[in-house]
């Protein structure tokens, strides 16, 4: 659901007031029955409790559950009411109360101690239990490795998991230490947030004691189990380690991990000004994970699946090794040693990781190009998020842990990383960064706010920071500038930027510095004639400066992306990027360029089929590796308009044919260029659609073809599998079948499953419908979200319709049944949507009628109608056929 601007931004200081308030209120009813934690209930329980220490003990068994022990001991401010300790779907064996063993009432999610069996001041609170290990990425998640049965286990808490592992005061600003010990098999190793005291042998099993930890929020604390295999650096200031499954470990270089680890260390503690405070730096390969990677402190967890290369790494896997490493790593800091108090504050953790994360890669590995990096990838989806019908603002009120998630997206954070790289530049470098350290400094070990971190960076630039907080915090929406000038004589005249707000309900118009440059087209070379730096904000700032300069081919108002804001070029400008794309030198304006056209495709301005003709010509042409991925994706993001849409089909074989070819020449081109060669053979394989290439990518298979040094591995054989199955090619299913009997990873399982959903047979269909909409299915959560995302490819069109009404019918009932997990996931990938007047008009119905769905999937359908309209429009703008 959509909050009006101003609404969100009074729900998101009230929520702020309730913490401020909660000490002098009392409790105002009892805590609802359900297995979420309110805001008003967190912070009613923030203002009793305080100096949280934990006692854990866990028995791992590799079966599938596991059995502990929390003593929790805290200080009590008063006996007015009952406490609730979180504990989900357990067996509860005794809860010990100051010694005494209490009949605690316990409703599987929280448990409930009586006034009368509590003191004031200190208590010691003993939860004795047993539970099954969580398999949907959450808790304390368990995983049977199918290559060899050897069983893992890892744990992720976040948004307010760590209840589903161990009896907890499960919200952010009730930190606490960990003192931990563990009964787990003897080939196991295990890791926390500190290293180990003592590992002591017990028989078939060994028993680790572990350091206290320092204070952390229980989100930020983890416990790692396994016959992990493990690799050493000890050539740092702290001891580095990493962990993987035996099966997987051939696929990892560490050499290449310890290294950015290593380089990012050293330029966190000079930035921040503070030394990193964990002691040791673990990093875990973990499979089933939910998302990219997890901050655990001391401990961080990275999605296997993102990281293992049954090859050597491409440049651009390197790099997003590095990005990710950086990003868990500033966390560290800003998020692990300085806390949010509530979930409305996880996005400052987010966008401050992927700000600095950025920062970190750029000025400390060799990628020195990861602020375009970041502007291709995750500023982009930022802008197509901020002009989605639910964008919202940076900051939203977060009622209960249930919404935690509901909008963690690219708004929260690539936006919110480049309004603090906006802010960087309004302030100056070293004031941005000395209002950072002074932040960190102030509120270590502690939970912090929006407005203690606002209030350190006005304080260091002696500003005012209220205004542009209001703005570009709690106002949703991107702004688009474009650049309005006269030529008269050869030269400029009345240069301006001009600012629109995104609608009359989004009407905020915001101030930030830019970069306003004109280029001029000379001997086949767009060449940079003036670049003015400019604040500007209302709808009008006039740039005195520019005037008198020679009259340009192209101006472009936020050169080197200073900016958070849509580009919209004038008239000549744009026929100068139609046109001349090749002939601009800067691969980060060429980018912008791309990204403007692209633009114009997305806003039904540019026909799509022209858009094509402009890749045609000059794709072939980038010799940016970086950028040319980029490109890429959005020739693939054509060719899947094109599937959807219902168009003359001698004009998309044509087409098709014409991007195919376009691919298998870039890969014949580059020949012993590893990375370029790879970047179009991944171009190719994902265009090829027609007989030809399809048996080409058969060939590659079966050694037949040749593919100019081209190595396929097992990796790309699943991706050429996939292609074919999703395609109907003969015997595609038999491939599957055969491939699956080679390779019995888990990453082999996935892609099997992958490769079967896609493939254009009705009864498949209905038969992994079935399975995904079983919410009791014993498939492995991770394999039901590879269903999910794989069953209707954009061509499929009349499949997809022939359970269109079904799907959509169920969605409510779905909604309740499961959790937000299944929900993100099935909501994300399952709507119906066809690119039709008829799909769109069965959308509308849908969310004029299902407005008791929760916030996500309720957001899920409206997105899914907004895209659904759009690939509309973008079919009516084509100049191409259409049937």
């Amino acid at each position: 659901m959509n909050f009006p601007a101003r609404r969100v931004m009074a729900l998101a200081i009230a929520s702020a007031f309730v913490f401020g308030s909660a000490a002098q209120a009392a409790p105002s009813a009892p805590r609802a029955e359900n297995a979420y934690l309110s805001q008003e209930d967190a912070a009613i329980r923030a203002t009793r409790v305080s100096n949280v220490d934990y006692v854990l003990d866990f028995t791992l068994t590799g079966k599938e559950s596991f059995a502990g022990t929390t003593t929790a001991s805290f200080d009590l401010k008063d006996l007015d009411a009952p406490l609730t300790i979180d504990l989900d779907k357990a067996t509860v064996k005794s809860v010990t109360v100051n010694g005494k063993k209490v009949d605690a009432r316990y409703n599987n999610w929280f448990i409930t101690i009586a006034p009368k069996d509590l003191v004031k001041g200190r208590n010691t609170v003993v939860v004795d239990y047993e539970r099954l290990h969580s398999t949907n990425g959450e808790g304390l998640h368990r995983m049977v490795d199918p290559v060899d049965g050897r069983v893992y286990t890892y744990s992720h808490f976040e948004p307010a998991a760590a209840h589903q592992m161990f009896a907890v005061f499960d919200q952010p600003d009730l930190k606490a230490t960990y003192t931990v010990t563990v009964t787990a098999p003897s080939d196991w190793q295990v890791i926390t947030t500190t290293r180990e005291t003592a590992i002591a042998d017990q028989g078939a099993n060994r028993r680790w004691t572990f350091k206290t930890t320092k204070k952390l929020s229980p989100y930020n604390f983890s416990l790692h189990a396994g016959p992990y295999k493990v690799w050493e650096d000890n050539s740092a200031r702290y001891p580095m380690r990493l962990f993987a499954r035996q099966s997987v470990a051939p696929q990892v270089t560490p050499e290449d991990w310890f290294r950015y680890t290593k380089n990012g260390l050293v330029f966190f503690e000079d930035y921040f000004g503070i030394p990193y405070q964990f002691e040791k730096y673990d990093q875990l390969l973990v499979p089933d994970f939910l998302y990219g990677a997890m901050e655990n402190a001391g401990a961080v967890t990275f999605a296997e699946a993102g990281f293992l290369y049954k090859a050597a790494m491409t440049a651009e896997q390197k790099q997003r090794l590095a990005a990710v490493i950086m990003h868990e790593m500033a966390h560290q800091w800003f998020g692990d040693l300085v806390t949010m108090k509530w979930w409305n504050g996880l996005w400052l953790n987010e966008s401050f990781a992927s700000f600095m994360g950025t920062l970190a890669t750029a000025e400390a590995t060799e990628f020195k190009d990861a602020w375009q990096s970041f502007y291709q990838t995750g500023k982009g989806a930022a802008y197509v998020q901020d002009q989605k019908v639910t964008t919202h603002p940076i900051e939203v009120p977060v009622p209960s842990s249930a919404n935690a998630f509901d909008n963690i997206d690219a708004i929260t954070y690539s936006k919110g990383a480049s309004t603090l790289k906006q802010l960087r530049h309004l302030l100056g470098e070293e004031t941005f960064r000395k209002g950072v350290h002074n932040y960190l400094v102030k509120y270590q070990w502690r939970n912090a706010t929006l407005q203690d971190f606002v209030k350190s960076l006005g304080d260091a630039a002696g500003r005012d920071l209220s205004g542009w907080t209001r703005e570009w915090l709690y106002e949703a929406g991107v702004n688009t500038i474009a650049a309005s000038y006269t030529c008269q004589g050869g030269k400029i005249g009345n240069f301006a930027l001009a600012q629109s707000a995104p609608s009359k309900e989004l009407p905020t118009l915001r101030e930030q510095r830019v970069q306003v440059a004109a280029f001029k087209l000379d001997g086949g070379k767009l060449s940079l004639i003036k670049n003015q730096p400019v604040t500007y904000k209302g709808a009008r700032t006039a740039v005195p400066a520019l005037n008198g300069s020679a009259c340009p081919d192209l101006v472009y108002p936020n050169y080197q992306d200073w900016g958070f804001v849509k580009v919209q070029l004038d008239q000549r400008s744009f026929e100068t990027a139609k046109t001349s794309l090749a002939q601009v030198e800067d691969p980060l304006l060429r980018a912008m360029l791309w990204q403007s056209l692209w633009d114009g495709v997305r806003d039904a301005k540019l026909p799509l089929d022209e858009f094509i003709k402009v890749a045609l010509n000059n794709a072939p042409q980038e010799k940016d590796y970086t950028l040319l991925g980029d490109v890429v994706g959005k020739i693939v993001a054509s060719k899947n308009y094109l599937d959807a849409m219902n168009l003359d089909q001698a004009y998309v074989k044509q087409t098709t044919r014409a991007l195919e070819d376009m691919a298998w020449k870039g890969v014949l081109a580059y020949k012993g260029n590893d990375n370029f060669q790879r970047r179009w053979f991944g171009a190719y394989l994902n265009l090829a659609s027609s007989e030809d290439a399809l048996a080409r990518l058969a060939g590659l298979l079966d050694g037949k073809q040749d593919g100019a040094g081209l190595q396929i591995n097992q990796d790309q054989r699943w991706a050429i599998i996939g292609r074919l199955s999703r395609f109907g090619y003969p015997n595609a299913a038999a491939l599957v079948e055969a491939e699956a009997a080679r390779d019995k990873s888990d990453s082999g399982q996935g892609a099997a499953v992958a490769a079967t959903v896609a493939r254009p047979d009705p009864k498949v269909k209905a038969e992994w419908l079935a399975t995904i909409e079983d919410h009791k299915t014993k498939l492995p959560f991770s394999k039901v979200r590879t269903a999910m995302n794989h069953l209707y490819p954009a061509e499929q069109v009349q499949l997809a319709e022939q359970t269109a009404d079904k799907r959509l019918a169920s969605l409510p009932a779905l909604d309740k049944a499961t959790g937000p997990v299944y929900m993100r996931a099935y909501s994300s990938a399952m709507i119906p949507a066809t690119c039709t007047p008829q799909s769109v008009q069965r959308l509308s119905r849908a969310a004029d009628q299902m407005k008791d769905l929760s916030a996500f999937t309720r957001r899920s359908l409206l997105d899914a109608l907004q895209e659904d309209q759009r690939c509309v429009a973008i079919r009516k703008t084509m100049t191409a056929p259409k049937s």
